[in-house]
Formats: structure tokens, sequence, C-alpha cells
């Protein structure tokens, strides 16, 4: 299993009187930068940064396009990884999808990763997307960008990218129907543990291996058959000060914002209905219909019972949430030996690339570095 890091640049309230947006948010980019050089001297192999538009405390991370091309000056070894662009034409063309990834393999040497999603309902109404034709504008992007990349597109894209063929292809996903969907376009597939019990976890791998197995025609010139997840990791020196450093509160900071940034509520009853339709399928609906009737008969556990009452508007405490969040093996944090123990049983999973989740809600930068640090001290072991 490979360690890689997942970075959202966030911003968290409240801010400090006095300082002014600019300075603060500068602060915050450069922190990024900090964490990243210390990530590529203690072998972490990618940085992976996200997109995400009018987000405010949420994420800084609007063009991680820029990010990423200082890091490529700013590193050397770390590959470097957009998780994910947002695909909807309104939000990005193909064409300038495939152009500024190819300029980023370029000044990286060849570093590049590019993922691709659909983004959610909060950003589609931003950029004026069409909910109805968001998924049908993401599967041309993942056919059209590695078209363009060597030479079967509309136009040239000059420069072309280092890597050749090209950068490895990923997908976002967080339901069964989108690590199947992620498995037969022959993506890699870029999940989150952050709220899934690692037993579930261990079944999507499964999904999407068998998805990826079926792959006769990849979107691209091959396939690229990772797993990844990113889950919120925080390491100290000991359990306790893993704790006193603000642990529970990140994790539960990052829950709550998250499920209302998205729009969690809305999606929830949009992915129910499409997967009561993908079971009412005649034909069995394939994979994820086999995965879903699985655990049609399931009970709600305490990690989906306390998220429900995050959506119905009431406030969790914040040791109750990083409780259940905790007793289903949903983060990792705590000393060396603590997350050592934790980490095996996300290889045992299956996964091959955990996306290392650090700089999370008001985590001190000091502590972030620590974490980094620590984390970094066991990346040998899980190397084989």
């Amino acid at each position: 299993m490979k360690f890689d890091i997942f970075s959202e640049i966030q911003d968290p309230r409240p801010w400090r009187d006095g300082e002014s947006a600019a300075m603060r948010q500068h602060a915050r980019i450069a922190q990024t930068i900090e964490q990243a050089e210390l990530a590529d001297r203690l072998g972490y192999d990618c940085w992976w940064q996200v997109e995400h538009h009018g987000a405010e405390e949420f994420s800084l991370s609007s063009a991680p396009e820029l990010l990423l091309a200082a890091l490529s000056q700013r590193t050397s070894r770390i590959r470097l990884g957009h998780a994910a662009v947002l695909a909807p034409e309104a939000i990005n063309h193909p064409i300038r999808i495939a152009e500024r990834a190819a300029w980023l393999d370029q000044l990286s040497g060849g570093r590049a990763e590019l993922g691709l999603t659909r983004s959610t309902a909060p950003e589609w109404r931003l950029f004026g997307a069409d909910p109805s034709a968001v998924r049908d504008q993401t599967q041309y992007a993942f056919e059209q960008v590695p078209r363009l990349w060597t030479g079967k597109g509309a136009v040239p894209v000059v420069p072309g990218p280092y890597q050749s063929p090209h950068p490895p292809l990923w997908q976002a996903a967080s339901s069964p129907a989108s690590f199947e969907e992620a498995g037969r376009r022959g993506v890699g597939v870029l999940g989150t543990t952050l709220w899934e019990p690692l037993e579930r976890v261990a079944r999507l791998v499964k999904l999407y291996r068998a998805a990826s197995a079926a792959c006769e025609e990849p979107v691209g010139a091959f396939a690229n058959n990772q797993v990844a997840f990113f889950t919120f990791v925080h390491c100290a020196d000991t359990d306790e000060e893993a704790m006193r450093g603000g642990a529970a509160a990140a994790a539960a900071w990052y829950t709550t914002t998250a499920l209302h940034f998205f729009e969690a509520a809305d999606a929830f009853m949009d992915t129910f209905a499409r997967q009561q339709a993908i079971l009412a399928d005649p034909s069995g609906g394939g994979l994820t219909g086999d995965f879903l009737r699985t655990e049609a008969d399931a009970a709600l556990n305490e990690a989906q019972i306390a998220i429900g009452r995050i959506l119905q508007g009431e406030l969790v405490p914040d040791q109750e949430l990083f409780d259940v969040l905790s007793a289903q093996d949903s983060l990792i944090v705590g000393s060396p030996d603590t997350c050592r123990k934790k980490l095996a049983a996300y290889a045992e999973a299956g996964i091959d690339r955990l996306m290392c989740f650090q700089q999370v809600g008001a985590i001190e930068h000091d502590r972030v570095l620590r974490s980094i640090e620590l984390i970094g001290g066991l990346i040998a072991e899980f190397a084989d």
C-alpha cells in the first residue's frame, strides 16, 4: 500500500479579528506548500489536490492546477494528482482539461495524475450546468481527454503530456454504482473511508476489481486498475497527544461542514432513487445490483444514525461523532503504534493507495507537519 496525501486547504472559522482575508489565505497556501515539500522528502507517493468552488472555509482549492504547477517546481519526486477535475462542460471543457493536465505533466517531468468527477448540485448551480447532462458530459470527458492527449482528438493539444502514452486516469466515486462505473471505464477509483465502515470499503474494493476485470476497452490507452481511498489521518507521539491536538473536533467539523456544503440530504435521495432503479432492473442491475442486495436488510449503524441526525439539523457533539466514526474504523488517529495497526487493516482491505487527509479543520500547522512526519516513518513498512 502506497501512502499519498489528500489536500483541501481548509480555513475554518473563527477567524482572528483584524486579520485580512488575503493575509490569512496566503498563510494557508504557504503552509500547504510546506506540507507538500515535507511529504516529498519523506517518500509519500502522490499529493492529491481537490477542486471546489464557492466553498469558503471548507476549501480554498478553487484553482488546484495552479497550486500543483507551483508544487511541480518545489518538489522533485512526489506525484501530483488533480482529484478531481469537475468534468461538466460548463465548469471545465475537455480540451481545457487536457491542455492543463498536459502542462502539469510537462512542468513536473511526468508526475501528473488526473481524476474526473461529475461534481455536485452546488457547483452545478454556480456554473449553470444542467444536472440532467452532467453524467453524459463526464463520460464524454473520459473519452475525449485521452484522445486529445494522443493526437486523436478534434484539435492538437500542445504541448502534449510528458508521460507516454499519457498520465493515469482516475474517477472520484462515492456510491457502489460509481465504483462499478470506474472499473468498467478502466480508470482508477478515488473513494473515501471517512464515513464508511472498513468492512464495506473492502466490499467496494471487490466490486471495483470485478468491474475492472470485465473492462475490455478502457477509455484511455491503458487500464489503470488502482484503488485509492482518502480518510482522516492524525498521528502524534501518543494517543493522548493526538486527541489533545483536536482530532475529535476536526473530524466532527469536517463531517458537518462537508455534509452541508455538498447538500448531502438531497444527494442521498438522488442516490437512493438511482439504487432503487438498479434493483428493479429486470437484468439484475449488474455488479452494483448484487452489491446492494447483500445489504438490503442491514440495520443502520451508529455512524449512519449520527450522520442522519446532522442532516436533519441536529448538533451532534464532537466526541460522540468521533467515537462512532472511530468505532467503525473510519479514522486513523493516535500514536505511531496505534496508526500502524489501523493502517494494516486498510492494507488488508485491498487498498492500493491511502490518501492521508491530514490538514483538517483547525488542527494547527505544526501538528499537521508532525503527523505527516510520523506517518512518513511508517511508509517503508507497507511498501511491499
